[in-house]
Order: C-alpha cells, then structure tokens, then sequence
C-alpha cells in the first residue's frame, strides 16, 4: 500500500468524492471483503459491492485476493493508499485562462504549491533514503520594509541556487513560498 496516492484524474476525483465511498474505502484501509465492509457500516453486501467496484475502477482499491465461502467466490479488497491527494488541476480556474506567472502574484503561489504537491506525490516513499527538510515559521516585517525583505530573501536564495546549482550531484527542488499570513492582527 502506497502512503500517498495523487489524483490527477477526473474519473478518480468523482468516484472518491461521495460520502458513502470514503467510508468504504476507509474501511478498506485493511484487506476486507465485502460482507465485513457491510457489517461494519451498516449496510447491506451489495450496496457496499457497488461502491468497492467503483473505487477499483478508479484505481484507489484492488481485489489483493479471494476466498471461497459456501460455494462462492468472495473478493477481498484493500485501498491502494493510505491517503489521496487531489490535484488542484481537476478543480480548475476562475476567470479562463491563467495569467502569466508573476512571481509576486498569489497565482503563481498557488501553481508553485500545486507543482510541489505533484512532486512529493510521486517521490519513492519506500526508499531507504529521502534527504528532505521542511521548515516553517513566521517573520514580521514592517510595511516600509517589505520590499527590503523580498529582496534579502530573493538574494539569498539565489546565492544558493549560484553556489550548487551545478550540472554534478543530486538533483533537490528548492521551494519557497512567502505570503501574508491570514490574521496579521496577533
């Protein structure tokens, strides 16, 4: 079972977004057939048939394998991931089409948050390894300083990108996002 599994897929996204198949699939977080799905929700085999059908269509179940009891062959399924990860793609854009990527712009925030969601998405979470580093924090800036700071912040990244940003050694992608944070008044 994967950690993550990105939804880049409209089929996916309509076959995960319905109540009644979340909990299914929530109840698939271990391999289970059909029956104990329905003893467990309430529901009855069928309708829980149904809705395990959808979701392996989409891809965010699999039968990993079957029983016979009393005379019939009974699947048991499990979900593909332990969670899914909707692509801000599939939900799209107001306004048309999408202006040109400003760097100061909260549209190219939201294109640069979505490219690193993809990313991460697809990383090999079963690698021994993952050299990876994540910080967060909150920095205060007058307003007749906010220019000054982009600048700071926009220098010393790139003197990072200057230093090893060479064509030898592993790959890392580098994202900074910086924007205002949504109670200003603490």
């Amino acid at each position: 079972m994967r950690d993550v599994l990105y939804l880049e897929e409209r089929e996916q996204a309509e076959a995960l977004l319905k109540p009644q198949r979340i909990e299914v699939l929530r109840q698939l977080a271990e391999p289970r057939t059909c029956t104990e799905v329905a003893g467990l929700l309430g529901q009855t085999p069928q309708r829980v048939y149904y809705h395990v059908k959808q979701l392996v269509a989409a891809g965010l179940a699999e039968q990993v394998s079957e029983r016979r009891v009393r005379g019939i062959t009974e699947g048991i399924y499990q979900a593909v991931a332990r969670s899914y990860w909707l692509s801000p793609r599939l939900v799209g854009r107001i306004g048309g089409a999408r202006r040109a990527r400003d760097e100061l712009s909260l549209g190219y925030l939201l294109d640069l948050m979505e490219e690193v969601q993809a990313d991460i998405a697809a990383l090999d979470r079963t690698a021994p390894e993952l050299p990876s580093i994540g910080v967060s924090g909150e920095i205060r800036v007058p307003a007749e300083r906010r220019q000054e700071f982009l600048h700071d912040l926009q220098s010393t990244l790139q003197d990072l990108f200057t230093r090893y940003g060479g064509a030898e050694g592993d790959a890392f992608k580098l994202a900074v996002a910086c924007y205002p944070k949504g109670d200003n008044h603490e």
